[in-house]
């Protein structure tokens, strides 16, 4: 019985990540075990997904409070109290799977699911993999169906180079917001910091857009989801120079001097350092002009090297986000390991 109750209270350490406000590498022990799933089974399509619910959220208070006849003060406002209700119920959600759910007999495995569906590696890879057979069978009107699906530019004018770019670049960016970031704030606030985190990068994605609609009402989720992640896309960018290293085609000293010297050029206060990292390391040219449905934005290029893209770039990219994500999850199981020794 004592064996046993030694046994249960290993698989309660996860689930404290909850309780303590700093989760700690009590919680890596879990996020260890969901960053191998993922890797495992993805994003089943018949598992309800989370970040549905906060997008439908999001939606549902944008259609009733973003009015176009409501001045600019107002529509800022509206957004703030939209942002801080999908946040709040994001955040309590976390909570109470982390603190009445885990405390039953195995119920930290519904925190295990939800990290393991909010913490994204393998679905970037399949999209990815999804351009780039696109392009060698159905060429650049498939390449540009395929990147459509992953990235918010317009891609019906795009070339063969810049299907490969945006493709390359949504890797960068993806593999900041959508595995570092997400990971930093379960380890620093537990369950109801990673929900938080990605309600607030969700409602980022479909509101933070600098066009008339949106400029006020998406003003506070851009401006929170640009502080969540400033040192997470910092990280990220270290963390990209540093598989470099283990990548034969990539070059590390590049990655590190296009980052630091041109991640402040691009347009996000952000994604200049993972992307400035991959431009580097591949010896490409990312950012540049590109089109949305708003308009053009003209962004100067981060890099020194062509913005002529090929799908084997897009492979060499793949090759670096996966080693990344490696190198990721080696520092996550050093947490564990340092949780298990204390």
């Amino acid at each position: 019985m004592e064996f046993a109750a030694d046994i249960w209270g290993i698989w309660q350490l996860p689930s404290l990540a909850g309780l303590d406000w700093a989760a700690g590498p009590g919680g890596a022990i879990l996020l260890l075990i969901a960053l191998a799933l993922d890797w495992l089974i993805g994003d089943p399509r018949w598992l309800p997904h989370p970040v549905r619910l906060m997008g439908a959220a999001t939606a549902f208070l944008d259609a009733r409070l973003n009015r176009a006849k409501r001045g600019a003060g107002e529509r800022i406002m509206r957004g703030l109290l939209a942002v801080l209700a999908v946040l709040a119920l994001s955040a309590l959600a976390g909570w109470a799977v982390a603190n009445f759910i885990g405390a039953l007999p195995f119920g930290w495995i519904a925190e295990l699911v939800l990290v393991t569906l909010l913490v994204a590696q393998r679905g970037m890879v399949s999209h990815t993999v999804r351009v780039i057979r696109a392009l060698k069978h159905d060429g650049v009107a498939g390449g540009r169906k395929a990147v459509a699906e992953i990235v918010g530019r317009e891609t019906a004018e795009l070339d063969e180079p810049g299907v490969a770019r945006a493709a390359i670049e949504s890797c960068a960016e993806s593999y900041s917001d959508g595995i570092i970031a997400p990971i930093f704030w379960y380890l620093l606030l537990g369950l109801p910091g990673l929900m938080a985190y990605k309600a607030v990068n969700t409602m980022d994605s479909m509101i933070g857009h600098m066009t008339p609609q949106y400029r006020a009402f998406g003003m506070t989720a851009a401006r929170l989801d640009d502080v969540l992640n400033l040192i997470p896309a910092r990280l990220a960018g270290l963390f990209l120079v540093f598989a470099a290293l283990f990548v034969p085609t990539a070059n590390p000293p590049g990655a590190l001097r296009v980052m630091l010297r041109d991640a402040r050029f691009h347009r996000s206060v952000n994604a200049g350092w993972p992307e400035g990292a991959m431009a580097g390391a591949l010896g490409l040219a990312l950012a540049g002009p590109r089109h949305y449905s708003g308009g053009t934005v003209n962004d100067p290029w981060i890099g020194d090297g062509s913005a002529k893209a090929t799908p084997k770039d897009i492979n060499r990219g793949l090759y670096l986000y996966v080693v990344a994500c490696l190198i990721n999850a080696m520092w996550v199981a050093a947490i564990a390991m340092v949780r298990f020794s204390l």
